[in-house]
């Protein structure tokens, strides 16, 4: 309730969840909203400009630009945001089963990680949808395995900071369960920083996802998704360069909106630079 609190006095990240708000409603109600089917090909209007029937104009094929805009939020943000909880939902047990019980385990998972970080995450992801193909599923799966090991140890020591709190070591002397002191006490206190990662690294995997696709590598044709739209201008951006703009205002806003989100959220829960900034903007 303090970080809300927080969030409502930041008229950016008032912005921001408007910004991402509308935009997933769009996505989740684009069967509803979309004015044309987003892969209906028709050839007779091809490159047709903005009207009534099509707000956005057509694309190389005759297809409505506007429709597969709205369809495109489902397989670029919302797969996006699926991939993104996976691989939290991984790095937080991990992390917490490798911060709160040291040890064999911690030494087994963190040299793991270690092998992980050892590749650039983004040659991993190239060399996994090279090795598994391309397509939608393919796409998630190379994501969180190059991400998994990074959240898992940034988690981890944030665990670790907890763990070492007055309250914590009272809760284990009292006798309480493992599984107590974690529900209780260790995931309320960091499920907003974990939150903080999670926002800032969304934008990230949507950057991904659309490059993949840009690449030829991801969601493949005729699925709308906005990398892929920006594959198919790009053979026609001499003649015809507003196809571009769509796709790429689109990808900017949303990477925008995850970014400033993330480090509205990080200043929230920071009571010091919540007061610095608070006495800036006054």
């Amino acid at each position: 309730m303090v970080v809300w609190k927080r969030l409502k006095s930041d008229k950016l990240a008032i912005v921001c969840i408007i910004i991402l708000c509308v935009i997933l409603i769009a996505g989740i109600l684009a069967p509803v909203v979309s004015p044309n089917n987003p892969i209906e090909v028709n050839v007779k209007q091809k490159f047709a400009a903005m009207s009534m029937k099509y707000p956005f104009g057509t694309d190389n094929l005759g297809r409505c630009i506007l429709s597969r805009m709205l369809y495109g939020i489902r397989t670029t943000v919302m797969l996006a945001i699926v991939t993104m909880i996976t691989t939290i939902c991984i790095g937080t047990i991990l992390g917490m089963i490798s911060g709160f019980f040291r040890g064999f385990i911690d030494e087994v998972i963190m040299r793991i990680c270690d092998i992980m970080l050892s590749f650039p995450s983004e040659v991993m992801i190239l060399a996994i949808v090279g090795i598994l193909g391309p397509g939608l599923f393919n796409v998630v799966i190379a994501n969180i395995i190059a991400k998994w090991a990074w959240y898992t140890r940034m988690i981890r020591s944030i665990i670790i900071q907890y763990t070492d709190k007055n309250y914590i070591k009272f809760a284990k002397v009292s006798g309480c369960s493992t599984w107590h002191i974690m529900k209780k006490h260790l995931v309320p206190g960091v499920v907003g920083e974990i939150g903080v990662l999670a926002t800032l690294d969304t934008g990230w995997v949507i950057l991904n996802i659309s490059a993949l696709s840009f690449l030829g590598l991801g969601v493949q044709a005729p699925t709308p998704e906005w990398g892929m739209m920006l594959n198919e201008a790009k053979n026609i951006m001499t003649t015809h360069p507003t196809q571009m703009l769509a796709p790429g205002i689109a990808i900017l806003i949303v990477v925008a909106a995850f970014n400033f989100l993330g480090d509205s959220l990080q200043v929230a829960l920071d009571p010091k630079k919540h007061s610095k900034m608070k006495g800036v903007t006054e």
